[in-house]
Order: C-alpha cells, then sequence, then structure tokens
C-alpha cells in the first residue's frame, strides 16, 4: 500500500526570496519582511527565519526565507509573491523618480532658477524605493526642483537649443 492521502498543515507558511549577496550584510536575520501576493488586497507581515549563509559562485544571489502567517488559509504553496524586508532606514533628500532625467551615465533635474526660467542640474542619485530616489548631491535645501513634466521641459529645450543641457558642465 501507498499512501491516499496526506494532510498538511498550511496555517504557517514559508516565502522564499533571492537577494543579491551584496545586499545580504543589511538584511538581519529576524528583520520584518512585508509580502504582497497579487490577488490578496493587504500585505503580509512575517519575519526572516533563514539566510542562507552560503554563497552561490554561479549566481550570487542567496535564499532568505521569511516566516508567514496564513491567516484565512488564503496563501497556497507556489503561489508568486513580492517581498520587501524593512533594513535600516536613513534620513535623506528624495525626489520622485520621474522627476530625473537619466542620460547615458547622467542624472539630471530641473531646477526653476526664476519666474518661468529653469536650469538643468546634475545630481547624484543613490536608493529608489516606492517610486522616490534618494539625491546624493547636486542640490541644496530651498532648490525648486521640477517634478511633473520634466520630460516634455527636457526634450523642448534640446529641440530649441540643439544640444546638450549640461554641455560646459564637469561629467
Amino acid at each position: 500500500g501507498g499512501i491516499v492521502l496526506q494532510l498538511a498543515n498550511l496555517s504557517t507558511l514559508w516565502a522564499e526570496a533571492q537577494v543579491f549577496t551584496s545586499q545580504m550584510y543589511r538584511i538581519p536575520r529576524g528583520a520584518l519582511a512585508t509580502v504582497e501576493v497579487p490577488g490578496i488586497a493587504e500585505p503580509i507581515r512575517g519575519n526572516i527565519e533563514f539566510a542562507n549563509p552560503e554563497v552561490p559562485t554561479e549566481t550570487r544571489i542567496n535564499l532568505l526565507r521569511i516566516v508567514v502567517p496564513n491567516n484565512g488559509n488564503k496563501l497556497r504553496p507556489g503561489m508568486s509573491a513580492i517581498v520587501k524586508v524593512q533594513t535600516a532606514s536613513r534620513h535623506s533628500l528624495t525626489l520622485p523618480t520621474d522627476a530625473i532625467i537619466r542620460e547615458a551615465n547622467a542624472a539630471i533635474v530641473w531646477v526653476q532658477t526664476g519666474k518661468n526660467q529653469f536650469k538643468s542640474r546634475m545630481v547624484t542619485t543613490g536608493l529608489e524605493n516606492d517610486g522616490l530616489t534618494e539625491i546624493q548631491a547636486g542640490l541644496t535645501p530651498g532648490d525648486i526642483v521640477v517634478v511633473s513634466g520634466t520630460y516634455l521641459l527636457h526634450s523642448e529645450y534640446k529641440f530649441k537649443r540643439g544640444s546638450d543641457p549640461m554641455a560646459g558642465h564637469n561629467h
């Protein structure tokens, strides 16, 4: 005889996520993670139970395992999910990602210099998350940055001037 029926306790499941080895140092065991599953309205919170200490040389991607409560038995093994891990937070200047023009190796924003006058400025960007991008250098407190219509402004400038708005800047 073989197994006719096997019961499984699905009240708690694992969500497995892949993380680049270069980011593993930022994720402590026990850290809070948010699991978003398509078709389930509310994100599910869990904690990281396991981070694979072995570094796979061919991929440089490590496995994280998050313990997730399965309230209402909405989750099933094998479902796809997006996992977000809370790491150390920091206070920094951010802009909507759409406010930043990326050309070649440059990140450019448009700053208001007077009434209906704007100037392009090169910035150094950092982390991106939830539609926001960290600005590490290039702006000062009080700068008024164009956050809507940036690509239109940039395109119009290039069309009228026929040149690179960053010409003359040290790259």
